[in-house]
This record gives structure tokens, sequence and C-alpha cells, in this order.
């Protein structure tokens, strides 16, 4: 592989890398995850304090700030020759700033391909091609195998409470719950809405999921959503699965399928 070589972003910004990048930054959670997962563990210099997985090796890592928050001094000390970013987790005041004096990558997700093209450039910018061909066949297969709920169900997906904010479309969250047969009563508003509780009881979905990210729902929040919509099935589910488009794609289908097992089961009781 000969250098200099220049790369083309999901946001199509173009990027000249002198050499194969040595240092790197990752600014996202779920792409941190998936450049270990790619063997770049040793080239991973910085990573943001919601970086959480692999959880042992991302404690071993300079903290960089937040996904919106970024310490520059502290980038600037890491001297990276890569910063990985995303359109929609970072802050774009932040990002034009890093771009000034670095090559930042962007990746820019609204569905399931979307996050099987940025794990192949990814795995070209990074020469890890074949590792990164490896995990976007497993999971394009394991996808392919996930039978949806058939009806679909009226759903309502929460990321946050006081205020109430939903998903609405046009986001990798609302195309996983088309993928299991969730239908999105909220698919008519854009990106991620505040709601008030008439507007939900108005929708009167089935089935209401609360994310258990970016607001950290628990067992103790579905009796306050049951009061709202009696009729509906409540239930909790792992944001991460619904949410991350790096490699934690592997583990999505499994639980994926098993969320809508339960849920036909127990809409069905």
């Amino acid at each position: 592989m000969t250098y200099p070589r220049t790369f083309t972003d999901q946001m199509g910004n173009h990027i000249t890398l002198p050499y194969m990048p040595q240092r790197i930054i990752s600014l996202v959670p779920s792409q941190t995850e998936l450049l270990f997962d790619l063997g770049l563990g040793d080239r991973i210099v910085g990573v943001t304090k919601f970086c959480s997985h692999p959880k042992e090796e991302v404690k071993q890592k300079a903290i960089i700030g937040g996904t919106k928050n970024f310490h520059f001094e502290a980038i600037e000390k890491l001297q990276p020759d890569l910063i990985i970013g995303n359109k929609e987790e970072n802050y774009k005041e932040g990002i034009e700033q890093l771009q000034q004096s670095h090559a930042v990558w962007m990746s820019d997700i609204y569905v399931l391909e979307d996050a099987l093209q940025m794990m192949q450039q990814l795995g070209e910018i990074t020469a890890t091609g074949a590792k990164a061909a490896e995990l976007l066949n497993t999971i394009r297969s394991r996808f392919t195998a996930l039978a949806p709920a058939a009806p679909a169900v009226s759903t309502a997906y929460f990321i946050w409470r006081k205020p109430y904010m939903v998903v609405g479309d046009n986001n990798i969250i609302d195309h996983m719950l088309v993928r299991c047969g969730f239908s999105n009563c909220f698919a008519h508003f854009t990106r991620y809405p505040e709601v008030t509780s008439e507007q939900l009881q108005q929708a009167n979905p089935k089935l209401i999921f609360l994310s258990s990210e970016p607001y950290p729902f628990r067992e103790k929040h579905i009796a306050e959503f049951q009061k709202l919509c009696p009729q509906a099935l409540v239930k909790v589910v792992d944001g991460e699965m619904f949410s991350w488009y790096g490699s934690r794609l592997l583990r999505a289908p499994a639980y994926l399928e098993s969320i809508i097992q339960e849920v036909q089961q127990e809409l069905l009781t």
C-alpha cells in the first residue's frame, strides 16, 4: 500500500494520510468497540468518557472529553494522525475545529447498510480490510435470518424522560424497529422529538420500549408508562442493541430475536 493516500468519508469529506495511521482517536463509543475488534487496540490512543466497550481495554486509553464536549488540549497532546467521528453523535463546531489541524474521518449512519459500509471503509483506511469483511459478512448474514414480528406491532421507543423524547424517523433505531416488525408510531416526526403524555395516549401504541440509554430507564419506570397507557406492553430494552452501529451488531440479531419472541408471546397472553 503506497502513501500518501486520499480517503472519502461518509459525509463526502476528503482526507489525505501521509502514512498508515498509528495514533487513532475515536470520538464515538460504538466505533471505538469496532476499532478494538478490528485488532487496532495498540494504535488507539484516545477515546471519549462514554466509550465503555471493551470494558478493560478502554480503561487503558486517554480520555479526550465527551462526544459533544472535546478537550482540545488533551487531543493535541496525543498527536493523533487519524480521528474518527460521527455526524450525529459529535458536534459540528468541535469537528470543524479538529479538521483544521487533523485528519478527521466521519461516519453518517441511518440504516444497516450504512454501518456495513462504515466498517468496510474503516477497514481500508486502517489496513484491516480482511477482518472488517469478516465482521460485516457475519452481521449481514445474521440480520438476513432475523424474522420480524407479524403482524407489525405499533411501538413507541423512548430515549429520554423529563422531557419525554422518542425515536422519530431517519435514524438507525427507527431502522432497527422496522426490521423487527415494530411499527414506529412516531415515525411521522423527524429524528428524536419531544412528546407529551397526551400525544403518547393519542398514539395509543401496543408496545412501549424504554431504552437503557441515553436515559438510563430501569424497571422502576415501567409503572409510569403503564399508567399512561394501561393497554400497552411496556418493556425496558438494551439501547446498545438498537443503536450501536459498530461490531456490537454481531450480537444485536440474537438479542432482537429474543425481544420479538417475548413481545409476541406476551401480546398473545
